[in-house]
């Protein structure tokens, strides 16, 4: 019999054996999950993060240049750039001379400093510029800028009737960093009680609310330690810790949130004959598996940005896989484990008065979504065709979607270093682009390169998107290999006179010179080829990442309902959703319908950021997966037992229903809150996902997904025989839910 038992047990799901082992030595189980917790923190504390270098952000022609120019030693050199300007009327001539000398002398002592430049005034007379050139490579002078800004601020006290100010690409990454910290802090003062008022009007019970909260902020938890060890490996991009918190919170309380609730319809149920390990058990054979699914989907989903072969997409996937198997490890080891310590104090509670409240609550429930339910069941055929009407009309708008990099245009002014930045590059134009023209010859046509490099520059002087009275910066490799040159534009970043500045170097002005040099190289880089190559490769890209995300979107879906039918709808009702997102988010950002509603930063809404339609529709996606997975597994759970297939798509969804809009509440928040931050691609991706969880949870929940089904009947489940013959009335009348669906 012993021996009978541990082959029954060996042959159920996963999720059910963690969850018995974990209900059934609940200390162990929760010692097990926090020292976890505690080695990933430590030991990723320990290591510490390995930030991407400028290599890892090469892409195309832009980045073959700036190999050729790290070959030759003339990698671009970090600078930062000190301003000296009147705080009102004309500048003093002679306080600005002392300041600027106070500047230099004060720089030249810093050991972070290579060189310093003479101080250059301005067209108008009213800056003085002094540039700071520091020591070490671009991709590490953020980390060594303090000192520049500290003897800056010096020199402000000591000079107070001026504006002594700094600013460069190290104090502006510094001045990000510092306001994306205040963000996060910010995003979670408002997600953290929201979130427990959501939670507390789903359980009514203050202890019922710590558990989601508890494991979510765990899960968070561990994921920054494992994200720190696996950058490593696969280093880290500097969004890994927005993603984290930002997918955490949302997966984090949802997986447990499903959980939960089960839990407590089985106690309901039960009537006080099952113990609370029962129940776990009962829950981890429905719910559980639901969330191992569901997490796997999202999983799968994500690990399809892997193919962009890009950096920042690479580290987006990499934390948001950590904290998704975070999440679901929590959901499987220390929840039920928490669930029976909670459940053996409260049981005769429970039993005594709980039960007759959660009889009373599903049955309030119940009638509010029959009711919103009914047009799906009673007019499925109308139902359909108007709300997917509603939803490609929403989708409308992303067929005229514009997509940029968000540069320095687009950041936040409320940063100082970029408020510096504007009055540098109002009183110096031509330092607003600089196109760096890398060539690679042979030493011996060193002075042909010469020649075809100053013909480069005679043209660009013609040429009215180049700035005027600028002589470019030249560069020679000490083996007389590599050269480099530096063009002025004085134009915008985003702007059109910037773009068709490359546009006439790249296609015109390098192939008429130093294109005719025979066994000649050469290449732009720069902000704006950068840019422009990285938009190229995104585009070269797309394709491939979307091709295999809908694939495996659909095999996940049919495998994990044994329907094809099913696997073909959830890839049309995701694309639909990610569609009316897309659409939406044009109409708020592109068109400056947030900046007008909201007072969003007008620089943040005049286009998309080139990685939110990707990463949105990889995230929508794998998130979708999740109300899919737990609607339909209540769906299969009735259909399973007999019931025809349009009555179950009631019952199921009536079922579901509440724990469904909670979870989509608590994502909602989350998201939504992410509109608050600063950083324009932030606030897109937080507007994005949260509108697409509320369209996706009632509208394709509510309205589509059951007038589909309805509509299809018993042909939904093709061609799965099992539940043909559950249809048909051959499943035992004995059997339970529960023991049907762990059976198939």
């Amino acid at each position: 019999m012993k021996a009978r038992g541990n082959a029954a047990m060996a042959q159920r799901p996963i999720a059910v054996r963690m969850a018995g082992w974990s209900a059934r030595h609940p200390w162990r189980g929760l010692a097990v999950w926090l020292a976890f917790v505690v080695l990933s923190l430590g030991v990723g504390s320990a290591m510490g993060t390995h930030s991407a270098t400028a290599d890892d952000y090469r892409t195309g022609e832009a980045g073959r240049a700036e190999t050729m120019a790290a070959e030759g030693h003339l990698d671009h050199e970090p600078v930062e750039q000190v301003l000296i300007s009147a705080r009102s009327g004309p500048l003093d001539a002679a306080a600005a001379d002392a300041a600027a000398r106070d500047v230099t002398a004060r720089m030249r002592k810093l050991p972070e400093v290579k060189r310093v430049a003479s101080a250059v005034r301005s067209a108008d007379g009213g800056t003085l510029r002094i540039e700071v050139t520091m020591k070490g490579a671009d991709a590490d002078a953020k980390k060594h800028v303090a000192p520049l800004a500290a003897q800056a601020e010096a020199v402000q006290r000591s000079h107070p009737a001026l504006r002594v100010e700094e600013t460069g690409s190290p104090s502006v990454s510094v001045g990000v960093e510092t306001q994306r910290g205040d963000d996060l802090a910010l995003s979670e003062a408002i997600t953290l009680p929201i979130t427990l008022l959501t939670l507390l009007a789903v359980f009514g019970s203050a202890v019922m609310v710590a558990v989601p909260l508890l494991l979510a902020l765990t899960s968070i938890a561990a994921s920054f330690g494992l994200s720190m060890i696996v950058s490593h490996v696969l280093p880290d991009a500097g969004v890994g810790m927005n993603v984290i918190i930002l997918i955490g919170m949302a997966v984090g309380v949802d997986y447990t949130l499903f959980y939960l609730k089960r839990e407590r319809e089985e106690r309901a149920r039960s009537g006080g004959r099952l113990g609370p390990e029962a129940l776990v058990e009962l829950a981890a054979a429905t719910s559980g598996r639901a969330i191992v699914v569901s997490g796997f989907a999202v999983v799968v989903s994500t690990a399809t940005l892997y193919l962009a072969t890009d950096i920042v997409f690479s580290s987006l996937a990499t934390c948001t896989i950590i904290v998704v198997l975070a999440a679901v490890l929590s959901s499987l080891t220390a929840l039920p484990a928490l669930l029976v310590t909670i459940g053996r104090r409260a049981e005769r509670r429970a039993a005594r008065t709980g039960n007759r409240r959660a009889v009373k609550d599903r049955a309030a429930a119940g009638r509010v979504w029959t009711a919103l339910l009914r047009p799906a069941s009673k007019h499925p055929a109308i139902t359909l065709c108007l709300s997917v009407l509603l939803m490609l009309g929403l989708a409308a708008p992303a067929l005229g979607m514009q997509l940029r990099v968000l540069n320095k245009d687009s950041m936040s002014r409320e940063i100082p270093a970029l408020q510096a930045y504007d009055r540098l590059t109002a009183a110096f134009p031509e330092l607003r682009i600089q196109h760096q023209v890398v060539v690679r010859a042979a030493p011996a046509e060193a002075g042909e390169v010469a020649d075809a490099l100053r013909e480069l520059e005679r043209k660009a002087e013609r040429d009215p998107l180049y700035a005027k009275g600028v002589r470019p910066t030249v560069r020679v490799s000490e083996d007389r290999r590599t050269s480099a040159m530096y063009l002025a534009v004085p134009h915008r970043l985003s702007s059109p006179e910037a773009l068709a500045s490359l546009d006439h170097l790249r296609k015109d002005y390098l192939p008429s010179t130093v294109g005719k040099i025979p066994g000649a190289r050469f290449a732009v880089t720069g902000d704006v080829p950068h840019d422009t190559d990285y938009l190229a490769h995104q585009d070269e890209k797309l394709p491939l990442v979307v091709g295999m995300l809908l694939l495996l979107t659909f095999v996940l879906t049919a495998l994990a309902f044994r329907s094809l039918v099913l696997g073909l709808i959830g890839v049309l009702l995701n694309l639909l959703s990610a569609a009316a997102a897309f659409g939406l988010v044009v109409v708020f950002f592109q068109h400056g319908l947030a900046s007008t509603l909201f007072g969003f930063d007008p620089a943040a809404t005049n286009a998309i950021g080139s990685r939110v339609p990707l990463f949105l529709f990889v995230i929508l996606f794998g998130l979708s997966m999740d109300y899919q997975v737990f609607v339909v597994s209540r769906i299969r759970e009735a259909a399973l037992t007999g019931v025809p297939t349009g009555q179950a798509v009631l019952q199921g969804t009536v079922t579901s229903a509440k724990v469904v809009t909670s979870a989509a509440v608590v994502m909602v928040t989350v998201f939504a809150s992410f509109t608050l931050l600063h950083l324009a691609e932030m606030k897109q991706i937080g507007f994005s996902l949260a509108v697409a969880v509320l369209l996706d949870a009632f509208v394709i929940r509510v309205l589509v997904l059951p007038a589909a089904l309805t509509l299809l009947g018993g042909a939904t489940w093709w061609p799965s025989r099992g539940m043909r013959r559950a249809q048909e009335g051959a499943v035992p009348a004995g059997n339970s839910p529960v023991s049907a669906l762990t059976s198939l």
